[in-house]
């Protein structure tokens, strides 16, 4: 058990330092093909990494969306069979057409044991810091 929380750990760190660096082509590799997405900026949910990706570029040419660092804190990881369940408090440092912000959000990630043995993300939640 204890391997598994720390692979499951392990791809979780890959995935938001990706993130934190803007690496589009790393970060959504971290996702499965038919994860799904729920943003609590966003009015729908994502039925796909493909329809976040779509998002992401949209952001980008339409809000000048850059991420400039992520810090994730406070990290959980629950094992179910080929399941993860990843929770964190994140602090991420983002630019709108070059005006910095920044968001701190929790988040929950799903992630499922592939037949390779990796743990790719299957589901993303994301909501507002109390």
């Amino acid at each position: 058990m204890e391997h598994q929380q720390q692979a499951v750990l392990a791809a979780a760190d890959r995935l938001v330092e990706a993130f934190g660096r803007h690496d589009r082509d790393s970060y959504f590799a971290a996702f499965a093909p038919a994860a799904t997405f729920i943003f609590h900026n966003l009015d729908r949910r994502l039925h796909t990494r493909a329809e976040y990706e779509a998002e992401w570029a949209l952001w980008e040419t339409r809000d000048g969306f850059r991420v400039r660092a992520c810090r994730s804190s406070d990290q959980d990881v629950q094992i179910a069979g080929s399941v993860a369940i990843f929770t964190h408090s994140v602090e991420t440092d983002l630019a709108f057409n070059g005006e910095p912000s920044t968001s701190t959000e929790r988040e929950t990630i799903v992630f499922e044991k592939q037949a390779s043995g990796e743990w790719l993300a299957i589901h993303e939640h994301l909501s507002p810091q109390p």
